[in-house]
């Protein structure tokens, strides 16, 4: 039977990296205490009571997912921005990307009576067209007792490098048990799905997902928590969640208005601050020279 390689916090990043490009997945075991668990759920369950059940056999007609997280949970916020998951973002995403964001924010509960999902790979949110990058690291927060009973994430270690057409064999496929307050990490290669839920009671996992800066987020931030909302954010999660500059040249916007009222060229980060910064070209200086050295074939600042 598969297994997963289980990291207690603090133990080495480069340690939990190297499982992570080996197995396409590590648990993490209880990052957060269950304190910090029951806060985030009183601020989230009204939302996740309200959300309605999966309309297809993938996203399971048992289960529910409920998004908007960014607007909706302070907890949630603090677990998007946890420094120990954004340096491993760091290491994993950098060597494709100048900047990563936040691609998905969900609380996934699986139902009783659910059955499993269909094994597959999250990077088919663009297609098959990104076999040659890592494009995105993925987290699921335990805000219950994973079990395999309880319909446990099923994982499949090593996979990362299999032709989108292979099968899982039951014997090549772990369960990602683990308690309250644990957290796993899965890349975007790696096959995987729910599992069923044989339990009395729900599972309930909450979906961070961080991508490169240059791909469509899978859960669209701009509408989730719009510029009005995201004025209210500290200016890191705004980067995060796409309030930014991809890389030179690529996420500019011209501000609406009457002419010459505002500039024709504006960072992103101006439509959610109250002063312009508005750089009146494609991208800061910095960007542009990060680009031509990685054309030239020389180390980014940026890279790990």
């Amino acid at each position: 039977m598969a297994s997963l390689t289980h990291f207690q916090q603090g133990d080495s990043s480069e340690d939990m990296l190297a499982s992570i490009r080996s197995d396409g997945a590590c648990i993490i075991d209880s990052v957060i205490s269950p304190e910090s668990v029951a806060r985030l759920r009183g601020e989230t369950d009204p939302y996740m009571e309200a959300t309605r059940d999966g309309q297809d056999d993938f996203t399971g007609r048992s289960t529910t997912r409920t998004g908007g997280l960014v607007g909706r949970s302070p907890a949630c916020r603090e677990l998007i921005q946890h420094a120990d998951i954004l340096e491993l973002c760091d290491g994993f995403l950098l060597e494709y990307c100048e900047r990563y964001q936040l691609h998905l924010g969900q609380i996934i509960r699986i139902r009783p009576g659910e059955k499993a999902q269909s094994i597959h790979r999250d990077r088919w949110a663009w297609g098959t067209h990104l076999a040659h990058v890592e494009p995105q690291l993925n987290t699921i927060w335990a805000l219950t007792d994973f079990t395999a009973e309880n319909g446990a994430t099923r994982v499949v270690p090593g996979s990362t490098r299999w032709e989108d057409t292979r099968k899982a064999k039951a014997e090549e496929i772990a369960a990602a048990e683990m308690a309250l307050g644990s957290l796993l990490l899965y890349t975007g290669s790696v096959f995987h799905g729910g599992g069923q839920n044989s339990s009395p009671h729900d599972r309930i996992g909450l979906n961070i997902t961080y991508s490169l800066g240059w791909l469509r987020q899978e859960e669209n931030q701009y509408l989730s928590t719009p510029p009005h909302q995201a004025r209210d954010l500290n200016s890191d999660l705004q980067q995060l969640i796409g309030y930014s500059m991809g890389q030179y040249a690529l996420g500019y916007f011209t501000p609406p208005g009457a002419p010459g009222e505002s500039a024709d060229i504006a960072d992103p980060q101006d439509a959610v601050r109250s002063s312009s910064g508005a750089f009146e070209t494609v991208g800061s200086p910095e960007s542009l020279r990060n680009l031509e050295e990685r054309i030239a074939g020389k180390p980014s600042p940026c890279d790990p």
